[in-house]
């Protein structure tokens, strides 16, 4: 990966204006699915909408920007393009690792992009593995269990009621009122109906019963740097986003947080109520960003991250899962929602990521550092 220094093209030395490719998936709901996928497949893809309110505001600071399909024809799209710096929420095509594989090709071809690289997207999408890392550190997870034949041995310490989801997806793709299972029989079916629709592990693991909450992190130890807020971070480089909860009690899929019920729009009915920032106790509050925090930094995360986290019975922070490339639709997505909840324009959000990320290539001068560092 090039790094800040002379290693970078001499073409993206300092330019005020970039050419700025946005990657993504596209929902394309006028296609039939294929008989071979899951009814939800992808359900994490972007509306175009998307695609043009971000590249709306990556042009009010002056930049050109196009949009690039991220599917197999994008090394050739980059080559024709050639681009100084790429915006990437592209959610990959397949496998175990799909969110890597753009970060991948643009590490290989040496071109810039915001976000986390290769090892953080492939690993996060990963539950499993993403729990297992946490819980090696200390961070608390509720107790769970992979199954790939679907009739492993149950661990004694999963006691019903339990909860089944694919161990390699997101935006709540198989989850529905049936992931929760009350008995032996019920995680079998639950179970199988997993690894052969998905074709891919099933997650078992204790099932919360409590508030749910997500919190969005931005920033490194070096953010004031370069961000155009540098009053937005705090001493350690980090900007804590206000606790969302989300209130599923009167969703379509009531107290689970289900791909159906993120699919409406904030405010419709059926859908969840997001309450931010949540009322909750200071205390309560401190943990929860915390863990988001250390979450964050124990997977590598880059710039811009969102942990969901979960109470179980005794009312107890569990965290459930991070998304390393979290939603940017304005007015709907978390993390937009949390930013607008304390002041952060959507343009600023945006152009904040972009500005993080090309920071780490070089491409942005960073401040006086003396004034920063309080020595003049």
């Amino acid at each position: 990966m090039l790094s800040r220094g002379d290693d970078k093209p001499p073409s993206r030395r300092m330019k005020r204006y970039w050419k700025i490719a946005v990657l993504a998936n596209i929902k394309d709901e006028s296609q039939p699915k294929p008989d071979s996928v899951p009814p939800d497949a992808f359900a994490d893809f972007d509306h175009i909408e998307t695609i043009d309110s971000i590249r709306a505001a990556l042009e009010t600071d002056g930049h050109q920007t196009c949009f690039l399909q991220a599917d197999a024809n994008l090394p050739y799209a980059l080559k024709e393009v050639q681009p100084d710096i790429c915006f990437n929420i592209a959610e990959g095509l397949g496998g175990d690792a799909r969110e890597a594989q753009v970060p991948a090709l643009l590490e290989m071809l040496r071109i810039p992009y915001t976000g986390s690289r290769v090892l953080t997207n492939g690993i996060s999408l990963d539950k499993t593995l993403t729990k297992r890392i946490w819980r090696d550190r200390r961070l608390p997870v509720a107790p769970f269990q992979e199954f790939t034949i679907g009739d492993e041995p149950l661990r004694p310490e999963l006691k019903f009621p339990l909860f089944v989801k694919p161990a390699r997806e997101g935006t709540g793709m198989g989850v529905d009122t049936k992931a929760i299972v009350k008995n032996e029989k019920e995680l079998r079916e639950r179970a199988l109906y997993i690894i052969n629709t998905y074709q891919q592990p099933a997650l078992v693991e204790t099932f919360l019963p409590g508030r749910e909450f997500t919190v969005g992190i931005m920033g490194r130890v070096d953010a004031k740097l370069y961000s155009r807020h540098p009053e937005w971070y705090e001493k350690d480089g980090f900007h804590r986003f206000p606790v969302l909860e989300l209130d599923s009690s009167r969703s379509v899929t009531p107290n689970v947080y289900s791909q159906a019920s993120k699919a409406k729009d904030v405010g419709e009915e059926g859908a969840p109520d997001y309450v931010c920032p949540a009322d909750i106790d200071p205390e309560l509050e401190k943990k929860l960003k915390h863990f988001a925090l250390r979450a964050h930094q124990l997977l590598y995360a880059l710039d811009v991250s969102r942990t969901d986290i979960r109470l179980d019975e005794e009312g107890n922070p569990r965290l459930m899962e991070i998304n390393t490339l979290p939603g940017l639709t304005p007015d709907y997505s978390d993390l937009c929602l949390q930013a607008k909840a304390e002041g952060i324009r959507y343009e600023d959000l945006i152009l904040e990521i972009l500005y993080l990320g090309a920071s780490r290539w070089g491409m942005v001068e960073p401040r006086d550092i003396q004034i920063t560092n309080g020595r003049k």
